[in-house]
């Protein structure tokens, strides 16, 4: 009984290689299928400035747009942006956005098309 019928008895060391590197990347990419995608969308909600009352999400049809609505319950002014990690892409950072006491605002930012969505959204003070 043979054990590798498809190899020759002698295989140089390039066609090993090849033959090797075809199997890790076979290998690797079954691998990132297997991930299940909820991985890959879920969001995170990180703690909230002291102050502000804030409700952050992602966009309703763009999941790659996320926001930080927020209201200054505090008796100073503050300024709070929403940042998104982005995955593949570089993370991001909404405008900044300053509220005097009892005053909502919003800020949004948008991670870019390439990567593969938001991994979780924060407000920054």
């Amino acid at each position: 009984m043979k054990l590798f019928m498809s190899m020759p008895m002698f295989m140089s060391v390039g066609s090993v290689s090849r033959t090797v590197l075809r199997g890790a990347v076979v290998a690797g990419a079954t691998g990132a299928l297997a991930v299940p995608a909820t991985t890959a969308t879920a969001v995170t909600p990180m703690a909230t400035p002291p102050g502000l009352a804030c409700e952050t999400g992602k966009h309703e049809i763009d999941d790659y747009t996320g926001y930080a609505l927020c209201r200054n319950n505090g008796t100073t002014a503050q300024t709070f942006w929403v940042h998104l990690v982005c995955g593949w892409s570089p993370d991001v950072d909404g405008e900044h956005v300053t509220l005097d006491p009892g005053q909502s605002g919003q800020s949004t930012a948008h991670c870019a098309g390439l990567g593969t969505g938001i991994g979780e959204i924060s407000v920054q003070p």
